[in-house]
């Protein structure tokens, strides 16, 4: 409270004596992020009137960034003006990830990957990943939001995706060998503070390949098709940022139509929000939730967009279990630092995972039905370093209370929302 009123007392004082001029903004304590990238990305110019709310949006922008744990700012008496000092507490940003899933299946898969978040000191994401889910997989991703001014940005994208899939026929239940291969290009446009764009392309082939189960006459063994996807997301940010403690609400909408080469697999349009909100609750304290809708073409498809799957959305539930062309998903948790030091927490936390799908061809009566309907509550732990981004690792486990329930553990990098 002090701070805040000897801040109120210092714009006072300045605007008292006439209008008070930026007359050089200073950057501190960046040793890996470029001082021209942080003016870069910065409101607050120089010759412009001093404003305090400008400045608390750009130390508001900086935590956001990968490359930054905190931020602060300080203002001195300078000669023309005042002096703004954007003081800079970075995060170390080259870091490895993780993620393995089982269930009570003896289900087993993983993914693991490095990634630098701040190449070249720009705040660009550089990347790469493997995956083992039955067969092999990797990617390779480049993000720069603020590649051509601090605005408009690009990304590109490469994977190549083998997995096991199953198929869910009307006789019962086929396992394919499936492959996507894609590359995306993305423009990235921030309209302010709160709210980016991103518009974009995504070209890849599907190649489905019938490995044993049941079969249908109407449903294809061997099937290659290219595809065309225009992708438009929308993402707005309200959340307050202080280490592992989140406050406020955040939107995600993600929009695509996909044409298709192959009648087996007609185009179709798929759109999903994610709404996720935050509260600190005490000192320590953190509940978290995320209500993800999802909509898309209703074609009778073994293939529909929609799954149910353990590092997607239901943790314990088993690997891509069921699918579908409609989904409401619910996730909530209590997250609470049962040890918090300088740089270490150790985090647990409760939560319940629950949500219901539209049958392919079905209809939204499919959502009561108790056959898609999952409820899984569980625990979990954190172990979380304050000076490295993204450095959470976490174990939930899982254990479903509805029917022909499963259970499962999932290990990951990163809060699962």
């Amino acid at each position: 409270m002090g701070k805040h009123i000897a801040l109120l007392l210092f714009f006072i004082g300045a605007f008292a004596n006439g209008q008070a001029i930026v007359a050089d903004i200073k950057v501190q304590g960046n040793k890996r992020t470029r001082t021209s990238f942080v003016k870069k990305i910065s409101k607050l110019k120089l010759g412009q009137a001093l404003d305090s709310a400008v400045m608390r949006q750009d130390i508001a922008r900086l935590i956001r960034l990968p490359s930054v744990s905190h931020a602060y700012f300080q203002v001195f008496k300078a000669k023309g003006g005042y002096d703004v000092y954007y003081g800079i507490e970075e995060n170390f940003t080259l870091i490895p990830f993780a993620n393995i899933f089982t269930s009570n299946n003896d289900e087993f898969a993983f993914r693991v990957g490095l990634q630098e978040f701040n190449f070249l000191g720009q705040n660009m994401t550089l990347g790469a990943f493997y995956q083992y889910d039955v067969f092999n997989s990797y990617g390779l991703n480049i993000r720069a939001p603020y590649l051509f001014s601090n605005k408009f940005g690009l990304a590109l994208n490469y994977q190549d995706l083998t997995t096991q899939e199953p198929v869910f026929l009307q006789n019962g239940t086929a396992d394919y060998k499936y492959n996507n291969e894609s590359i995306e290009l993305l423009g990235l446009y921030e309209l302010n503070f709160k709210n980016r764009f991103e518009l974009g392309i995504n070209i890849f082939t599907e190649d489905y390949e019938y490995l044993f189960g049941s079969t249908d006459p109407a449903v294809p063994q061997e099937l290659v098709v290219d595809k065309l996807l225009y992708k438009l997301i929308y993402n707005y940010d309200g959340v307050t940022y202080y280490y592992q403690y989140l406050d406020g609400f955040k939107s995600a909408l993600n929009l695509q139509y996909v044409t298709s080469t192959n009648e087996q697999l007609p185009e179709f349009w798929i759109g999903f929000n994610d709404f996720s909100y935050f509260k600190r609750i005490g000192e320590r304290g953190n509940w978290a939730s995320r209500l993800r809708l999802g909509l898309a073409s209703n074609i009778d498809t073994p293939f529909a967009p929609f799954a149910v799957d353990n590092n997607l959305n239901i943790r314990g539930v088993g690997n891509t279990i069921d699918r579908g062309t409609a989904a409401i998903v619910l996730n909530t948790e209590y997250r609470y630092s049962l040890i918090e030091k300088d740089w270490f927490v150790l985090q647990g936390n409760i939560f319940v995972d629950g949500g219901s799908w539209r049958n392919p061809g079905g209809d939204f009566g499919d959502f009561a039905d108790d056959q898609n309907l999952r409820v899984y509550p569980g625990v979990g732990i954190r172990l979380i370093h304050k000076r490295i981004f993204n450095a959470i690792f976490r174990i939930d486990y899982g254990h479903g209370i509805t029917k022909d329930a499963t259970r499962g553990i999932v290990f990951g990098i990163g809060q699962y929302f």
